[in-house]
């Protein structure tokens, strides 16, 4: 990678420091020393010049200070000249704002993709956005990578006999299929109502009957993790043998970690694409690394290869 060099910002240097070790490469130099107001300060300390840069950053646990970060990064690589800069985002925060559902609203989604194209992004590579059509809210190329075949291996190891892969949501149920499709097993979904921004009502199970069987539940992202552990509830009432759950992104914000770990879950497999916290680890939990995918997809764009190779 001599004529390629990659940056981490603060947000989540683990996962950056294990993906410049698969690439068998070193993290370049950043200076970070925010002013005492809190304005972030930062200076490139590589020679950048007609390199082609890649940045990690996910933009979780503060979203509005790493996106920040991000943006300052972006233009500092552009004015020292980076022939291309690759925005590596495990997590593409404000992704679930991206569409007008009521009046008066924002469209975060399109903001953050203007914002990473002027600030000099050229390309974006992340992991599940929330919806698929954010890709066309850009001007640069962006390439999402699923984080489904890894977890469903986890999932396969398992052995689980007479699975029902089961959709929290209606929203969920493209993740769903593909689950299905990868793990030979039924798929069913829930008629899910939002009640406020943290608690939800599930009315029904549409599709496969659960009574006596193993469940899958799985979605992109679990933040306070009322879906999931309402969905679980309702499996169980419905006769389900053991119910386990998959998911790419653990936000697991607030109490979620004492929800799911009272909720009826044996086992929770989620990537480490936002950084889990000392104190939010629990026995439930199996953390998969997605820096193996990250690493090969920035092979592939660093050789033009097709990225969806990765999976062939």
């Amino acid at each position: 990678m001599d004529r390629h060099i990659l940056f981490s910002g603060t947000s989540h240097q683990t996962f950056a420091a294990e993906l410049a070790s698969y690439l068998g490469v070193t993290l370049g130099k950043i200076l970070f020393e925010p002013f005492p107001d809190g304005e972030i300060y930062l200076q490139i300390q590589e020679n950048v010049r007609g390199r082609d840069v890649f940045v990690v950053q996910s933009i979780a646990r503060d979203p509005n200070y790493y996106l920040m970060e991000l943006l300052i990064m972006i233009d500092a690589l552009k004015r020292a000249s980076a022939k291309s800069i690759v925005a590596v985002i495990p997590y593409f925060g404000y992704s679930r704002q991206d569409r007008k559902d009521k009046p008066r609203v924002p469209i975060s989604a399109k903001l953050v993709a203007d914002l990473l194209a002027t600030a000099g992004a050229t390309r974006v590579l992340t992991m599940d956005l929330h919806a698929g059509q954010i890709q066309g809210f850009f001007d640069v190329p962006v390439d999402n990578l699923y984080a489904r075949p890894i977890l469903a291996d986890c999932v396969a190891r398992l052995q689980l006999k007479d699975l029902v892969i089961m959709a929290p949501d209606l929203g969920a149920i493209k993740i769903a299929r593909a689950y299905s499709n990868q793990l030979h097993a039924e798929f069913a979904v829930m008629d899910k109502r939002r009640v406020s921004t943290e608690e939800v009502s599930i009315t029904s199970i549409i599709g496969s009957d659960v009574k006596g069987r193993d469940v899958l539940l799985v979605d992109d992202l679990c933040s306070t993790a009322g879906t999931l552990c309402t969905a679980a509830e309702t499996c169980r009432k419905a006769g389900a043998k053991r119910i386990y759950a998959a998911f790419t992104h653990g936000l697991l914000v607030g109490e979620a970690v004492k929800k799911l770990g009272q909720a009826p879950i044996e086992k929770i497999f989620m990537c480490n694409t936002v950084p889990l916290l000392e104190e939010q680890a629990h026995e439930k939990f199996e953390v998969v690394s997605s820096a193996p995918l990250f690493g090969e997809a920035i092979r592939c764009i660093i050789s033009a290869d097709s990225i969806s190779s990765i999976f062939n």
